[in-house]
């Protein structure tokens, strides 16, 4: 249980910062913050997701609440306006916050009255439920509530030019055809709310106003013990709408069921499988994963980093062969399909592929599953013939040396992979650290692996020749780590950078020396992960913050990425080298920002604020393999079937 009390409820410049999440299973979710103001054009109680969670629609923006007490009124709602007035300003009321089992509830104290609201979604349905029940009260209350509604791409906001369609139905209405709100007594009306900001929009150089429809509103005579229950849910309908309560109640046991399954014993433990359960999506093909909320889809490369983290060490096997097979069936030239967020197949990363053959040898190793490795074996033979013989991009091994080599002018093929105007700001071109160390790895293992299912190869000795030219290549002369890239267009690049740290990770890379793990923990570790830069280097950004140009020059210039933690766990372990409380900031982090999960990233520079995305999929993944390998992996108790 996370929990908030008076002081950082009340608080708004504490309460407006602390952001929750609860998901529907396809890629979309409720997202606000602890005060109930919306900072960002992305919160609200219904954004609804194409398959992937490509693109998504935001509806239902909010259920602002008025309690009527004998003659005294509270209005419970918090509302920012353009121009910065903060009116109706509820949050001050707010005696409690607290997410359990993944459900956030709210309780505001008003004297001789307490209310208390849940939020959750439908697991597999575009459906939340919300509900109001008075904990205490002297005599019945009147509970009004306004939803305020829109229907808009997620990204963008929407302006009031005429009435919108809104169509009376059986206990509520239909907003433009799209989503369907019901609840107690119904009473239409219509105006629009204009002006309303969001104040993350604007600190992040973006448009932060839009306005928003307030339809009407549902009233109810409460008594202690009384619930008033909304429901929204997005098309089609299909009858009647799932009662809010039991929506509360099924997410609250999916909650413990996923504790069960991942056999965790431990509060933190239980609470990363529940942030694991929010990126895990079903789509028409199978099932994938979302990169991160509230902006990101599904991206191939984010989902073969997570996917040990996400699929492997909390258990869910039977998901993680289904994603290995359908990401196999879209391997082309050997490279692995990124379906991003537009919706289309772009095959765009250097590392995709290379990941994809290493969740295949994690996977083995979990389930001694090899029906599933012959299945996928000539998907893997294909990303190592098209990288040793040449793909995409410049993407090729080297006859000279083994190594593999990427890059083409303009691009950003690795993982940092920020550009400007279409010009990328760290472009890595030549022999990347990392990519060489994954690509070493995917050899050696894929040659394990065939030889276990008894297919004649050759990559064993690929790999050892890309070992020997990568031992020789890659160290720092002065022994201060190893090159980031090496052979690219202004030739061996010293910068410190966390890439390293996955050649010492990976056990076929000649790359075990302490010393390694000692510089990124001086340079670069934070107590929330590791810096993608050493302070000091040319071009260090200590700020992951200002316009979008701003923050994508600072991205992997110097800001702190949480995943990074894995890497720098593994690499620890692998040269015995100290990890005691190398996690603990990160396990802090769980209450601090996205509640209950981990950011994308955070500042360089102390006091490190987060930033990016609060809920990001790899860097949940990681802290969970992390803490695995740390503490030992946590198994279930019997044979406990994944929730439905």
């Amino acid at each position: 249980m996370i929990t908030f009390g008076r002081q950082v409820c009340g608080d708004l410049a504490q309460s407006s910062t602390r952001e929750w999440l609860v998901t529907d299973g396809l890629g979309g979710y409720a997202m606000g913050t602890v005060a109930g103001l919306r900072t960002r054009r992305y919160h609200g109680l219904l954004a609804v997701a194409a398959p992937g969670g490509s693109s998504r629609m935001l509806g239902l923006a909010a259920l602002d609440p008025v309690v009527r007490a004998g003659d005294r009124l509270f209005r419970l709602a918090t509302d920012e306006w353009a121009g910065g007035t903060v009116a109706p300003v509820g949050h001050v009321h707010l005696a409690e916050f607290r997410l359990e089992d993944g459900v956030p509830c709210w309780r505001w104290d008003l004297g001789d009255v307490v209310l208390q609201r849940e939020i959750a979604m439908a697991h597999g349905r575009s459906a939340v439920g919300v509900v109001f029940r008075v904990l205490r009260a002297p005599r019945p209350v009147t509970l009004e509530l306004t939803p305020l509604c829109t229907w808009r791409d997620a990204h963008g906001e929407r302006h009031g030019d005429g009435e919108p369609w809104v169509t009376p139905v059986a206990e509520g209405f239909e907003f433009d055809g799209a989503y369907r709100v019901t609840g107690p007594n119904w009473q239409p009306g219509g105006e629009w709310y204009r002006g309303v900001h969001a104040r993350e929009e604007a600190a992040r150089g973006l448009n932060p106003d839009e306005d928003l429809w307030a339809a009407g509103w549902f009233t109810a005579s409460l008594s202690p013990g009384d619930t008033a229950c909304v429901t929204a849910a997005a098309a089609p309908f299909g009858g009647v709408l799932p009662a809010a309560t039991d929506l509360v109640a099924a997410a609250r046991d999916r909650a413990r069921s996923l504790g069960r399954v991942f056999g965790s014993t431990d509060d933190v433990g239980r609470q990363l499988a529940v942030a694991a359960d929010q990126f895990v999506i079903d789509t028409p093909t199978g099932p994938s994963a979302v990169a991160g909320y509230p902006w990101f889809g599904e991206w191939s490369r984010d989902l073969m980093t997570s996917f040990e983290g996400l699929l492997l060490t909390t258990n869910r096997h039977d998901d993680a062969r289904r994603v290995l097979l359908r990401a196999g069936a879209t391997v082309s030239e050997g490279m692995l399909a990124n379906t991003a967020d537009t919706g289309t197949l772009e095959y765009n990363t250097a590392d995709a592929a290379l990941w994809f053959l290493h969740a295949i040898d994690r996977y083995s190793a979990f389930t001694g599953d090899l029906d599933t490795v012959a299945t996928l074996a000539d998907s893997m033979h294909s990303v190592l013939e098209h990288h040793q013989r040449g793909t995409r991009y410049g993407i090729a091994a080297d006859p000279a040396d083994g190594l593999l080599t990427q890059g083409k002018p303009g691009f950003a093929l690795t993982w940092m992979d920020a550009r400007i105007g279409g010009d990328p700001v760290t472009e890595r071109q030549g022999k990347a650290v990392e990519i060489n160390a994954l690509w070493i790895e995917g050899l050696a293992a894929t040659a394990a692996l065939f030889d276990r299912i008894g297919r004649r190869n050759d990559w064993d000795a690929a790999a050892s020749r890309a070992a020997t030219s990568f031992a020789r290549r890659f160290p720092r002369p002065d022994g201060y780590g190893l090159y980031d890239v090496v052979d690219g267009p202004g030739g061996d690049d010293p910068s410190v950078r966390p890439n390293q740290l996955l050649a010492v990770a990976f056990p076929h890379v000649p790359a075990a020396d302490p010393r390694i793990v000692e510089a990124c923990r001086g340079a670069l570790l934070t107590s929330l992960g590791p810096r993608s830069l050493a302070p000091g280097s040319p071009g260090y950004r200590g700020r992951h913050q200002g316009g979008s140009a701003d923050r994508d020059r600072a991205y992997h210039q110097g800001t702190v990425w949480p995943w990074l933690i894995g890497p720098f766990v593994d690499a620890a372990q692998r040269v015995g080298a100290d990890v005691g409380g190398v996690l603990d900031g990160l396990e802090l982090h769980l209450g601090e920002w996205g509640l209950g999960s981990v950011s994308e990233t955070a500042d360089g520079d102390a006091p490190h604020a987060a930033t990016g995305c609060p809920f990001q999929a790899w860097s949940v993944a990681e802290l969970l393999r992390a803490r695995a390998a740390v503490h030992g992996s946590p198994r279930p108790v019997g044979k406990i079937a994944m929730p439905a």
